[in-house]
């Protein structure tokens, strides 16, 4: 995800770079390494796609090893991405676990030499056929732990991107078109917010503010920018005109009453509930909801790329990485081996998710295959440009703590831009 929670080869879907790669194609409780506990971290909700595909692979992985379980325990996005380098180097690390991907993440743990190479099992199991080049930007992490060369340190088994999510319900309630352009967009929120409506769904203490305003610079961005700032191929100036036009527009949108100041200390998770309980008629957000809302959500509803933009957030999907101190290892591979079988990936895609080794015959859910369709849209255009928090460590936590300063308007827009400069520039390489 994102962070936050974010493929390529041909076949009727592909991933990053061309189009979603549907192909036809052992730890235990308390560090104790009795061959017998398969020990497995994860944050994905139950009814989300990936856990249900998860729990199924779960059931069979159970079935193929005879006197093994799995032990899977629940833990927050938080949770994992404020714990996971102390928990990891110590005895209590888990086999097997969910990770987000990204230089300041997954490759900061694997410069730390805290995550087993995945590079054999890699090969020696066929995931580097599974997935293609675009995947594998986020799977591999050269020695600085810099993504997009290097060793395996981690296997995504889903794709992900994002999109407005918007409440067709209340649109037709308020007689408001449904948003094809960026101009139908504005005129859709600013009709809510003159009806006492707030019409984006925000979570200011997580992901989702900072994610509306890199969307914002994105669809004034391109490739090459989006590789200076993620990958460091040249110079990043966050006065730029499009970081700049960002900046400006979220702290007017704040203004207009697009998004609530009382969202300032609003998690990701009231952001999804608000747009569920039909309160907010827009979310823009990620793919990792799609399954969920189709589970729950009782209105009807659709989804839309943010209009007017080629670029969106979007990657591989978060990875499964196998510390360096796992007791199993061999099961947690075999674990892994699951997820990426036909059976796990086709129900993956009809869940809601966006599988990167299925069957394209097998995805039958119609908004499934909608969702992939957008997909493929994003990815054939080289569309998808990763997440704002990737690029350097500790970046999450200034991009949360600046942009609610620009919530609450205690910080202006050029002096947000002069902090994530300096946090960026403290901690990229240097040119």
């Amino acid at each position: 995800m994102l962070t936050t929670r974010m493929r390529v080869t041909t076949v009727t879907a592909a991933i990053l770079g061309g189009s979603l790669l549907l192909t036809s194609c052992g730890g235990s409780d308390s560090g104790s390494s009795d061959g017998k506990t398969l020990r497995l971290w994860h944050y994905e909700a139950p009814n989300s796609a990936m856990g249900q595909a998860w729990n199924e692979a779960i059931k069979e992985f159970e079935a193929k090893h005879p006197g093994v379980k799995v032990k899977v325990e629940e833990k927050g996005f938080e949770q994992v991405q404020k714990t996971a380098p102390m928990v990891l180097n110590s005895s209590d690390a888990p086999d097997i676990m969910e990770y987000n991907k990204g230089n300041a993440t997954a490759g900061q743990l694997s410069k730390q030499g805290l995550l087993t190479d995945l590079t054999a099992e890699a090969t020696k199991r066929g995931w580097d056929k599974k997935l293609s080049a675009g995947v594998r930007t986020t799977s591999m992490y050269d020695t600085n732990g810099v993504m997009g060369s290097g060793n395996w340190y981690g296997v995504p088994n889903y794709a992900e991107y994002t999109m407005v999510y918007y409440n067709k319900d209340l649109f037709k309630k308020y007689k408001i078109d449904e948003p094809k352009t960026f101009d139908d967009l504005t005129a859709a929120m600013d009709t809510f917010a003159k009806k006492g409506i707030t019409p984006l769904a925000n979570g200011g203490a997580e992901y989702i503010a900072q994610q509306y305003l890199y969307q914002l610079a994105l669809s004034k961005a391109d490739r090459s920018w989006v590789d200076s700032y993620e990958l460091y191929k040249g110079r990043t100036d966050f006065h730029d005109a499009a970081w700049t036009y960002a900046a400006d527009t979220f702290a007017d949108w704040v203004k207009k009453g697009y998004i609530s100041k009382k969202s300032t200390s609003t998690k990701a998770e009231d952001a999804g509930v608000s747009f569920i309980q039909g309160k907010t008629p827009i979310l823009f957000s990620g793919s990792w909801w799609y399954g969920r809302f189709q589970s729950e959500v009782k209105f009807d509803w659709g989804t839309t790329l943010w209009p007017g933009s080629n670029l969106t957030l979007g990657s591989g999907g978060n990875l499964w990485v196998v510390p360096k101190n796992a007791r199993n290892k061999d099961l947690a591979y075999d674990f892994i081996d699951i997820t990426m079988s036909k059976k796990i990936q086709n129900l993956l895609g009809n869940k809601g998710g966006i599988p990167v080794a299925a069957d394209a015959s097998a995805i039958t859910d119609p908004k499934s295959k909608e969702l992939i369709a957008n997909f493929n849209t994003v990815s054939q255009r080289d569309g998808l440009a990763f997440y704002p928090d990737w690029p350097v460590n500790g970046f999450y936590d200034v991009l949360v703590s600046e942009t609610q300063k620009l919530m609450t308007g205690s910080e202006k827009p050029d002096g947000y831009l002069d902090a994530l400069q300096q946090a960026y520039d403290k901690g990229a390489p240097k040119q």
